[in-house]
């Protein structure tokens, strides 16, 4: 018998409520958008639902605008894996914006990857409000 490929869907992606690592509720959604407003605390991401991949390692990945650390020097994409829980398993990724707002602004892209395959990819535009 063949092995069955895993799938992953978008389920929802924009602006959620604040993420809680304490807890395994995932964040809820509040609006459907990739451009997001640069202000602070806000929480942007997307939820994937992801099937057939127990035990899987997930490689995830956030691509952020060269915001630069205290030294001047732009940040590294933030990075980290995760083992796949369910064979039918949402997972939400995001971040937040934080102070100070100025430097935050520009694409922030976040992928997926499982077993070396890009399996998502989402570039979210940081706007400040007028």
């Amino acid at each position: 018998m063949a092995n069955k490929k895993f799938a992953v869907k978008l389920k929802s992606w924009g602006i959620y409520t604040p993420w809680d690592s304490d807890t395994k509720a995932l964040p809820k959604l509040l609006k459907v958008t990739r451009e997001i407003p640069c202000e602070l605390d806000i929480e942007f991401g997307y939820i994937a639902n992801i099937k057939k991949a127990k035990n899987k390692k997930l490689h995830y990945c956030i691509y952020h605008p060269d915001i630069p650390d205290a030294d001047g020097t732009p940040l590294p994409p933030f990075s980290g894996e995760e083992f796949i829980r369910q064979n039918d398993w949402n997972f939400f990724i995001g971040d937040t914006v934080w102070a100070p707002i100025e430097n935050k602004q520009g694409p922030w892209r976040i992928t997926l990857s499982i077993e070396g395959e890009l399996v998502a990819d989402e570039t979210f535009k940081l706007v400040i409000p007028n």
